[in-house]
């Protein structure tokens, strides 16, 4: 179909508006998150190269990206809004074009910030997101020290890692057990007073190791003073998982749940939220341009204020309704699938009751 100059004026002007609402309330997010965290800076003598370029230059398209659908739900309201005070909509519905017709070039803007999005959050933004992380736990947070005990972890299907303790700053484990259990029968188990990760082979290697095997011929024991082994267990499942969800690209992110699914791990929650989020965050960008069209298209009697103020009001509602929806997956209340798209769908029968009841 072939874009119409009236097409080309609204998308290019949905867009621009986009564009300048993402700057200022990102410039405002900015400011704030300066003056919460100057004194970090100061204290950890952060280089101010560092706070530009690793920092803020990384923080910015998380922002545009975390709050996108709500900016284009904002810039919809405020740009339709006046240009249904300047009565061009009464004009372009009176000269035969329809509704739908109408909603389409703005269908046509919200697809291209849909793609953008989808692209950015699943191949572009992680990898801004681990030098932004990287960042934080230098001069924000505090040093991580895995301060775990007694760790059980399943590394496979059927195979169960033991560590009394791990010290995350040599990569080395103590009192180290690995046992392989069928069913209710113990098939092999793997015994190491220390465990220690080698850079450069990408292997553990097992000190003062015993290795008891059981089967139908009886009970076979063996030992030795050091080996070196590859285990489905890595240093960097015990460092900081701070925002870890974020930094994964869409395949990483799909892996790392498989490998959460594969150990029965807790928290696999956190990770599938994300990855539904990705995915959810593009069509909620399509939505909420709807409803932005609908509740601002009509000349109000009160103005251009109060259409942008409801616009805020309905977006902000998303948003609580999101994070409600988010909290209850995150605490396993429900399906975490249906909770993620859960606002999604009730703000998209709002929309078509809107539709449906707006005079045409």
């Amino acid at each position: 179909m072939r874009l119409k100059i009236l097409d080309r004026y609204l998308i290019k002007n949905f867009l621009i508006t986009y564009v300048f609402v993402a700057f200022v309330i990102v410039l405002i997010i900015c400011m704030i998150d300066y003056t919460e965290k100057v004194d970090d800076f100061l204290e950890k003598k952060a280089p101010l190269r560092e706070i530009l370029v690793d920092y803020y230059l990384n923080l910015i398209p998380y922002w545009i990206n975390y709050i996108s659908p709500l900016m284009v739900f904002i810039a919809t309201v405020f740009f339709t809004s006046r240009i249904a005070a300047r009565t061009e909509i009464i004009a372009i519905l009176s000269s035969g074009i329809s509704f739908g017709r109408l909603l389409l070039p703005y269908m046509i803007g919200a697809t291209i910030l849909g793609i953008l999005t989808f692209v950015q959050v699943g191949w572009i933004l992680p990898k801004a997101n681990k030098i932004r992380n990287n960042f934080e736990k230098t001069y924000v947070k505090d040093q991580f020290y895995f301060s775990g005990h007694n760790v059980h972890i399943t590394i496979a299907d059927d195979v169960y890692a033991y560590l009394e303790s791990y010290n995350s700053s040599t990569n080395t484990g103590n009192k180290f057990t690995m046992e392989t259990i069928k069913g209710n029968q113990l098939i092999q188990k793997f015994y190491a007073d220390k465990i220690v990760w080698q850079e450069k082979k990408q292997k553990w290697t097992l000190q003062n190791y015993q290795v008891r095997t059981l089967d139908s011929l009886g009970e076979k024991l063996s030992s030795g003073m050091e080996i070196d082994t590859s285990i489905n267990l890595y240093p960097k499942d015990f460092q900081s998982d701070y925002n870890l969800f974020e930094t994964f690209t869409l395949p990483e992110l799909n892996g790392h749940i498989r490998l959460l699914k594969s150990r029965g791990s807790d928290g696999l929650e956190v990770y599938l939220i994300e990855k539904y989020i990705r995915f959810t965050q593009p069509f909620a960008i399509l939505i909420l341009t709807a409803i932005g069209v609908i509740v601002s298209a009509r000349k109000s009697r009160r103005g251009v204020g109060w259409q942008i103020a409801l616009g805020f009001m309905l977006a902000f509602i998303y948003i609580l309704f999101f994070l409600l929806s988010k909290g209850v997956a995150e605490a396993g209340t429900i399906n975490t699938l249906f909770a993620v798209w859960l606002p999604n769908i009730v703000f998209s029968c709002i929309g078509l009751v809107l539709y449906k009841t707006l005079p045409r």
